[in-house]
């Protein structure tokens, strides 16, 4: 699984597009697979703690239940009003829940402790996208683990 430091030590200028994207508004839409295959959307927030991209959620969330099944998830950056000023960010990979000291740096670390209930997962980096509009021209840099950082424009 590749963390959020590996994603940035790779493509630091489009992780740090991305992660400024996260930053700019606080709720998010994770994509999750329910039990029959269909794709679920849940809003959400992230944070990048200590190299590691991490959601939290409420105990036993369907998000959460979906995660335990399929770990796979599409993560969609909140893009803002009527805008495509700093891109759309877009995060695709696989989540882990974390337990223990990983989970306690993290609870620790919140302005409001949401209580050891919480149930927190790193996200893994599979694929991450920023689009962006310049120029009247549309461009999508993409990035998988290894193969750099790829441009399309149109």
């Amino acid at each position: 699984m590749t963390t959020w430091q590996q994603f940035s030590d790779e493509a630091p200028a489009l992780s740090e597009s991305i992660a400024a994207r996260l930053r700019v508004h606080k709720h998010h839409v994770l994509a999750t697979l329910r039990a029959d295959g269909s794709p679920r959307v849940s809003g959400t927030e992230v944070e990048i703690f200590r190299g590691l991209l991490v959601l939290g959620s409420m105990p036993g969330a369907m998000k959460v239940r979906d995660l335990h099944r399929d770990p796979r998830f599409s993560l969609h950056s909140n893009p803002g009003h009527h805008t495509m000023e700093g891109g759309d960010a877009k995060i695709s990979g696989r989540a882990r829940e974390l337990f223990g000291d990983e989970k306690q740096a993290i609870l620790e670390s919140y302005d409001q402790n949401p209580g050891d209930e919480a149930q927190i997962f790193e996200l893994g980096v599979e694929e991450a996208v920023l689009t962006t509009v310049s120029e009247d021209r549309l461009h999508v840099d993409l990035w998988r683990p290894g193969a750099g950082v790829t441009r399309r424009s149109r």
